[in-house]
């Protein structure tokens, strides 16, 4: 698989599944806005990719933001000439806490990174796919939400997912007369970062007790950011010419066992 004059932007590009996909992506040929909230992180991913033979350039942008997901398009699209390629990587977990415990705020905050963040992601990406004539949107969201509901607390996040996944079966539809495909990557337990921005409060009082002997069936043992780059990249290639409106699960069968 290769992207070969093909230009990409990945949100999330900092670390985890969104950095290895930006360093995917390049290695197959495509130039990278790599996308973040946190410049220091960008800036290294983007010496990263340079210095490997790449091409890429920082976009430090909070996904929130209209104005701000505007403004980093704009600089792509002045820097290589077009857009193919959208990777709508970024999110958090957010807290997870029993209902009548989680502050609206939080619940808020989560919706409004996971859901609305990937909304401006794909809106302000939309106008310049359309003028390129094609392209392709990928997004990640979960096992939780969408096959897996055993994480007790994990109401705002688990809803957020659900809600990408609709996301995307509403707009591969809407987007298709445009040549335009969009599809969702579930990832189940992957080694990132994620966890940094995670917090729990007494799920004790709400944890459903379940004993299972291997928890990662496939495996036994969580995926790796690289795993989900390759399926990235192959939904963001040519090689998923007819592909759209399908969410996919990486997660070693996790979700089966757990579901």
């Amino acid at each position: 698989m290769e992207l070969k004059n093909k230009v990409a932007v990945v949100t999330g590009a900092g670390s985890g599944i969104g950095k290895a996909s930006a360093i995917t992506f390049a290695k197959a040929g495509a130039r990278v806005g790599v996308l973040s909230h946190t410049g220091d992180e960008v800036y290294k991913v983007v010496a990263e990719i340079n210095a490997a033979g790449g091409e890429a350039i920082p976009l430090v942008a909070d996904i929130t933001d209209a104005e701000s997901m505007k403004k980093a398009y704009a600089t792509t699209v002045e820097k290589f000439g077009k857009l193919d390629i959208v990777f709508a990587n970024a999110g958090i977990n957010g807290v997870q806490a029993p209902v009548e415990e989680l502050p609206d705020e939080e619940f808020v905050k989560t919706i409004t990174n996971n859901l609305t963040g990937t909304f401006l992601t794909i809106k302000y990406a939309v106008p310049h796919l359309k003028k390129n004539g094609s392209g392709s949107i990928v997004v990640t969201a979960s096992v939780n939400g969408t096959r897996v509901f055993k994480n007790s607390g994990a109401t705002a996040y688990a809803t957020s997912k659900a809600g990408q996944v609709a996301m995307t079966k509403m707009l591969a539809l809407e987007l298709a007369p445009s040549q335009i495909r969009v599809n969702v990557i579930c990832p189940g337990a992957i080694d990132t970062e994620i966890s940094d921005n995670s917090e729990y409060r007494n799920l004790e009082k709400i944890k459903i007790k379940t004993t299972y002997s291997r928890e990662h069936p496939l495996a036994n043992a969580p995926g790796k950011s690289e795993q989900v780059a390759q399926l990235a990249l192959f939904l963001a290639s040519d090689a998923s010419s007819h592909i759209t409106g399908t969410p996919v699960w990486i997660d070693g069968a996790e979700s089966l066992l757990w579901g």
